[in-house]
């Protein structure tokens, strides 16, 4: 028989925890308040049904761990804790684990089962069972037992036993392997004696007749069928059999039960003492301790699951906070739950609930590996590798090809007719408890043909694995991963870090290599060039990079590099991979060869800028440095040099005499000055004093070291001065600042600023701007209180003098901006005030002035000086706003500038009219009237006066300032207004209140403003009035459209006059809009004849032009007066009646003479609106008789209908109508329900008496809505409203007839109470807009003569709501109203 290479597992696995790990695992679970007692198992068995679960985990986030309650029993000994934890579902990442899982399947085992099947008829697998041997039972009732080496030790049972018993469903060896437990189909349990094969016992009586035996468990003391508890024990030489029912299942069968197994190593746990129970019913888990007596210590509903999920059950000894305690793991469906068991110090047990695992999945088998690691099955028989700690899943089998045996027919026990539940048959549909067994960090998987094992693979198998297919970077971060202590599932390594480091670094080298070797013979010989390079840089960066985390450079660079040479690509790549390392300064230090190596290839291949990079972070002691220095000279690489030079000969200062001044230069000088290092570090601190004197030094220099004969004095200074003088001072105030206690230091600064003055003052080299900051640099050392430079203060004035040249126009700005800097940093001290001042106002120094004015509190005369100064006027306005609001300022002053600030009003008007306005509104509110005549400029009292009575047209302080004054001035501005803005004297008009009409009106008509005319005399009331006048605007428009008409017959000119005419037609319209306007606003409150007065002369206006038209030439004018005309007859129709208006249209000479064509246009035009109005009424008409009809019948079916009452008593006496025969009782209920006696209403005067009968309300309701009824009745009479739906008097008699038995039932009234009436009058408000009797009545009114019609809003220029194009009808559907 042919051995599988992992039988000797079966026995040399160990199952212990190894408790190294102990310090690796953490903990992050904590307990919760104590529970009291735990439930007894007779108040969980006796519980009601439509209960909750006595004892139920909550969530954290739902429940707050204070406010636990459970049920309790009389114990004190024990307490359960339960701890809450928020559920996080798996999280899967792209962490590298490889194949965790080794799987082989037992060849002996399976060749066995398959030749027992064929030669003694044992039928085909069902049960496995797992210990020192292997136990497979079958379907014809035989157990095969194999041993570690897979041979058939023995057969028991016969298949005429199998015949009577039905198939073995469940198997259980005991922890010496001495004794082996059958189950089978109909009930029997056999015990066998696992040394001889000989049968103990037969027990048929421990179990219901007639339903398979799904689990058979041994413990220490006892064994455990699906219901019952067998206690054996040897009594007179005589082994004899108890029972004892531990679960009934009248709520929910058991599916599933596990005992707590302690192995030798644990058999003194202070938890083994219980003997734990887990049970997994229908609907709940419940864990019971068997000793010293039978308890339930909890339960825990699974919740809202699929009802043919399997409930899975494993136990497990965990390392949890240094201490090893049982953990449970149980799930149904997709959620796993993990329960703690740990006693404490006191000896309070508790039970806490772990992180629960959220998978994607339908679990079908549940089982622990090792105390980190899970291995699980789904419904479509794939195993998943899962770490309990992080959640993460490790590895995926698909285990189809193992055809695994499923448990299902004894689930529905069809070997005794199927008598179970549907319940536990749909569950029974993917059981498969018996075809997986764990024991000793293996499972086994039993198949219809097969036996399969999974074990863990150690790490280096791991490793191996991927090798072997050749994926050198997935075994290279796994291995990483073991190294570093990260690896999940990890089987062989050391618990002790370094140890483990060791042992994992060995391997990785051994892999470099193999992948170095391995990367060399797959490099395609043929082929683009860009393939090569691609193939090494997918390899060789991983390789340096591991190299490197592993601190193997001597690997690197003696051992890899040296195999890399021999192919140039590689080489090359290996090069360009080292940049990006010795750059973040991982690589610190490179060999001889390999630095040599580096810098040739960078130079060949042009990449100067990443030599100079690597440079600048490498330690360069072992390098040529002239051929360096060289080097960098020839590419211009001066960071570089500048770096060799320092690093490599502590020399400082050649670099400052080779590279070229510049912003580089000037970096590097302040960073020597510093005492940091260029490009990056720093100085050696013993070299720091040595170096700043070198600079000083090499700056002070009288003339470079090979100066020609031309060369001026002091070159560097002189230089950097010209290259960016700001920055070069900066750089020299820094470094004054460190120079505080050095006297050597001190002398170098006041030798470098007598270089500087002598450099700079008497050079013209220098601009205005270079020289100011020389001395605003030179104020602010001056300034400090410890200074101890001198500064001859002459000097100070030939800069005044420079700066304040008249004579120089050239950069004015400039020179202004760099002595206002001087004098704020402190220079003011060194210069005479008054002369200082002559010179900038003769300069036209402004902000200078400014300056020295605030100083000495001349604040009128800033004033002058904005104005003066052209950039900055508009900010004089903020300026004397602050100064006479803001306080800080005397009374004096703040009257001088207000006197001023009046003094130059019109200026102010001249800069910013909108501006002057606010600070007049908020400053010189009471000088309005002597500003206006001190203007003395018409156009700029309008502007000023425009911004004051219009608060829109201000901006700046305060623009909602108003101020009251009075008529005049808004009679002046109307004035103005009418002189430069004459378009905007209507819309002024209308939003002013504050003018004197009879004024305003002889304005506008001395400077002849028709419109504003107009809307005067209506404001005013004289509507006729303002109807002349519209009426003569636009007769004169008509007549200069009548004028153009007639002579666009001319040759000449034929576009300008077509757009003349179309400009006089737009006016000619926008005056005929103004009117028709007025008209339709002053109709309403006017009898036919006054209406007639306004609209006749409008129409005979429009229609008298027509008859100078005539010819085609004037055709399109005709036609578009036409038109307007029709727009007039139109709006006319709603105020005129329709007869007048054809009357009128046919006494006129245009349209009385001649053939009735002419008038068929207006004919018909009014035939079509009277043909719309009149369609729109019918429609109308027939949707409100329609809506009405639909209301009503509703309503009535509504009030109608037959009450049904809640109850069939009273609800004040609480006595049923049906029993009070002795006499006819009147019975009310009402629409909520309730019923009551007629006399019971009357005793609580609930009732209301009216003009017709006695009106009733319900006594509860009311009551529950917090009112008395009495008092409410009389309020809901007061309003005449009735307070029921319906009313119904309902006679209890057992007279006559069957059917009166249950009352005689009378509608007496069928009326709304007032939660109706409120419903009632929302349903009549649904419609937003114009009712429908509104539309009807405005319907009706435009076909009366005398009545006016409805004020509706209308669309302008047409007479009626429905002539608009934009007017819908609301044609929706009746609202739905609930019954």
């Amino acid at each position: 028989m042919a051995e599988s290479p992992d039988c000797r597992s079966l026995v040399s696995a160990s199952s212990q925890l190894n408790l190294m790990e102990i310090e690796a695992i953490d903990d992050k679970e904590f307990d919760i308040p104590q529970v009291d007692t735990p439930p007894t198992l007779e108040s969980i068995l006796n519980e009601p049904e439509d209960e909750d679960e006595p004892f139920i985990l909550e969530d954290t986030c739902l429940l707050n761990t204070e406010n636990i309650d459970a049920h309790s029993c009389e114990t004190s000994s024990l307490s359960v804790y339960v701890h809450l934890r928020r559920r996080k579902a798996v999280e899967m990442n792209a962490t590298v684990h490889g194949s965790v899982l080794r799987r082989n399947v037992l060849k002996g085992i399976s060749a066995q089962i398959v030749s027992a099947a064929d030669k003694v008829d044992a039928g085909l697998p069902t049960a496995i069972t797992v210990s020192n041997v292997i136990a497979v039972g079958t379907s014809h009732g035989l157990v095969l037992v194999f041993d570690q080496n897979q041979a058939l030790r023995l057969c028991l049972g016969t298949t005429a036993t199998g015949a009577e018993y039905g198939a073995v469903s469940a198997l259980s060896i005991n922890h010496d392997c001495t004794r082996l437990l059958c189950g089978f189909a109909k009930g029997q349990i056999t015990m066998w004696d696992l040394a001889n094969g000989k049968l103990l016992r037969t027990i048929t009586d421990a179990h219901p007749p007639g339903t398979a035996i799904l689990h058979v468990k041994v413990l220490n003391f006892l064994s455990l069928s699906f219901r019952s508890l067998l206690t054996t024990r040897r009594v007179m030489g005589m082994r004899t059999c108890e029972s004892r029912c531990l679960f009934s299942g009248s709520k929910g069968e058991v599916c599933c039960v596990e005992p707590l197994h302690a192995g030798l190593e644990l058999k003194d746990h202070p938890i083994s003492q219980y003997s734990l129970l887990a049970m997994a019913s229908l609907t709940k888990i419940l864990l019971i301790g068997l000793k010293p007596s039978l308890k339930v210590w909890m339960t825990f509903p699974y919740g809202k699951t699929d009802p043919a999920s399997v409930p899975l059950l494993a136990w497990q000894f965990v390392a949890v906070q240094k201490t090893i305690n049982p953990v449970l793991a149980f799930c149904r469906g997709d959620t796993i739950h993990f329960l703690l068991v740990k006693k404490d110090e006191s000896g309070t047990i508790h039970v806490i609930k772990q992180r629960q695992l959220q998978l994607n999945c339908d679990l079908i088998s549940l089982s622990w590996i090792n105390p980190r690691t899970l291995v699980l099955m789904d419904s479509t028989e794939k195993l998943r590798v899962v770490d309990r700690p992080s959640q993460e899943e490790l590895e995926t089998v698909d285990m189809a090809e193992l055809q695994l045996v499923y448990n299902s027919s004894h689930f529905k026990s069809l070997a005794t007719g199927g008598n179970v539940s549907q319940a536990l048959a749909l569950v029974g549909e993917k059981t498969c408890y018996q075809s997986v067994c764990s024991y000793a960090g293996q499972i086994m998987y039993l198949g219809t043909k097969s036996v399969h094992i999974m074990t863990l693979r150690n790490w280096r198998e791991r490793v191996d694995h991927l090798l072997k297919q050749e994926k050198f970077m997935e075994a290279l971060s796994l291995a990483w991963s073991f190294h570093e202590g990260t690896a999940k599932a990890v089987l062989g390594l050391f618990a002790d870090p370094a140890k483990r480091k060791g042992v994992v670094a060995d391997k990785m080298v051994e892999i470099l290599l193999q992948y170095v070797d391995r990367s060399l013979k797959k490099c395609p010989e043929q082929g683009k060039i860009q393939v090569m390079e691609q193939h090494f840089q997918d390899i060789v960066p991983v390789m340096v990079d591991y190299c490197l985390l592993l601190q193997r450079t001597d690997l690197l660079f003696n051992q890899i590099y040296p195999r890399l040479v021999e192919n140039s690509v590689a080489r090359g790549v290996f090069l360009e991979s080292l940049e990006p390392y010795i750059l973040s300064e991982r690589i610190g230090c490179l060999t001889a060869a390999v630095m040599r190596d580096l810098l040739s290839y960078f130079q060949e291949n042009g990449m100067m800028d990443s030599v100079e990079g690597c440079l600048v972070h490498m330690d360069i002691t072992n390098l040529d440095i002239q051929q360096v220095v060289q080097m960098c000279w020839d590419n211009q690489l001066y960071d570089a040099m500048i770096y060799v030079f320092n690093s490599g000969m502590n020399d400082y200062i050649s670099p400052m005499e080779h590279v070229v001044m510049g912003n580089k230069m000037l970096v590097y000088i302040s960073c020597c000055l510093a005492g940091r290092a260029y490009p990056l570090g720093d100085i050696p601190e013993d070299l720091v004093p040595q170096v700043k004197n070198q600079v000083f030094e090499f700056l002070i220099r009288l003339h470079s070291v090979e100066a020609a004969q031309e060369e001026e004095v002091y070159p560097y200074i002189r230089t950097l001065l010209h290259f960016d003088t700001r920055e070069f001072l900066n750089v020299l105030a820094l470094t004054f600042e460190d120079f505080k206690n050095d006297k050597q230091a001190l002398e170098y600064q006041q030798r470098i600023v007598d270089i500087l003055l002598k450099v700079m003052v008497d050079n013209s080299d220098f601009t205005p701007s270079q020289v100011g900051c020389l001395f605003t640099f030179l104020a602010r050392q001056l300034a400090k209180p410890d200074n101890t430079l001198f500064v001859n203060r002459k000097l100070f004035d030939q800069v005044l003098e420079f700066l304040c040249s008249p004579d120089d126009d050239s950069r004015h700005t400039e020179r202004q901006q760099v002595l206002l800097e001087l004098l704020q940093v402190g220079g003011v001290v060194q210069f005479d005030e008054e002369r200082l001042l002559d010179l900038a106002e003769k300069a036209e120094f402004y902000q200078i002035c400014e300056f020295m004015y605030d100083r000495k509190h001349l604040y009128n005369k800033i004033v002058d000086c904005y104005l003066k100064d052209p950039l900055r006027k508009e900010e004089l306005f903020n300026y004397i706003h602050n100064i006479l609001s803001m306080p800080g300022y005397s009374s004096e002053e703040k009257q001088l500038v207000w006197v001023k600030a009046l003094q130059h009003v019109k200026d102010l008007v001249s800069i910013n009219s909108a501006k002057t306005a606010e600070l007049v509104a908020v400053h010189f509110a009471d000088e309005v009237q002597s500003i206006i005549t001190s203007l003395q400029d018409d156009y700029l009292a309008f502007q000023f006066l425009k911004c004051l009575l219009n608060p829109s047209f201000r901006e700046g302080l305060n623009p909602q300032t108003v101020l009251r004054l009075g008529p005049d001035l808004h009679e002046l501005l109307v004035d103005l207004q009418c002189q430069f803005s004459p378009q905007q004297v209507t819309a002024f008009l209308k939003t002013s209140q504050d003018y004197r009409l009879e004024e305003a009106i002889q304005i506008t008509e001395k400077h002849k403003l028709h419109e504003a005319t107009a809307y005067l005399l209506e404001k005013k009331g004289d509507v006729q009035g303002a109807f002349e006048v519209l009426l003569q605007t636009l007769k004169g428009e008509l007549h200069k459209l009548a004028l153009e008409g007639s002579e666009a017959d001319k040759p000449d000119g034929e576009e300008e006059e077509s757009d003349e005419v179309q400009s006089l037609l737009r006016r000619v319209e926008e005056a005929l809009h103004d009117i028709i306007a007025l008209c339709q606003r002053s109709s309403h409150g006017l009898n036919q004849q006054q209406r007639e007065a306004l609209w006749f002369p409008l129409l005979e206006a429009m229609m008298s032009p027509q008859k100078q038209l005539k010819g085609a030439d004037a055709k399109h004018t005709s036609d578009a007066l036409k038109e307007l005309t029709m727009k007039v007859l139109n709006s006319m129709s709603s105020f005129i009646a329709p007869p007048a208006i054809i009357q009128r249209i046919l006494q006129d000479p245009v349209y009385g003479k001649g053939k009735l064509a002419e008038i068929q246009g207006l004919i018909l035009g009014m035939l079509e609106t009277f043909n719309y109005e009149q369609t729109l009424l019918e429609t109308t008409t027939n949707l409100l008789n329609s809506d009405l009809h639909w209301s009503l019948s509703h309503l009535r079916k509504a009030v109608s209908r037959g009450l049904h009452p809640r109850q069939y008593h009273c609800n004040i006496c609480l006595q049923q109508y049906k029993r009070r025969q002795e006499s006819e009782e009147e019975i009310i209920i009402f629409s909520c329900g309730h019923l009551y006696h007629c006399q019971c209403l009357q005793r609580k005067e609930v009732g209301v008496l009216s003009e017709r009968q006695y009106s009733w309300s319900c006594y509860k309701c009311t009551s529950n809505q917090g009112s008395r009824p009495a008092d409410r009745s009389s309020e809901e009479s007061s309003r005449s409203r009735s307070t029921s739906l319906a009313q119904t008097k309902v006679t209890s008699a057992q007279r006559g007839i069957v059917t009166e038995a249950h009352g005689r039932k009378m509608l007496s009234e069928a009326t709304l109470d007032a939660q109706q009436t409120q419903a009632w009058d929302h349903f009549r408000t649904l419609y937003r807009g114009p009712s429908r009797l509104a539309v009807l009545t405005e319907l009706t009114h435009s076909h009366g003569n005398e009545r006016p019609g409805l004020s509706n809003p209308v669309h302008p220029g047409t007479g009626s709501i429905y002539h608009s194009e934009n007017f819908q009808l609301k044609l929706s559907p009746p609202p739905l109203v609930e019954e």
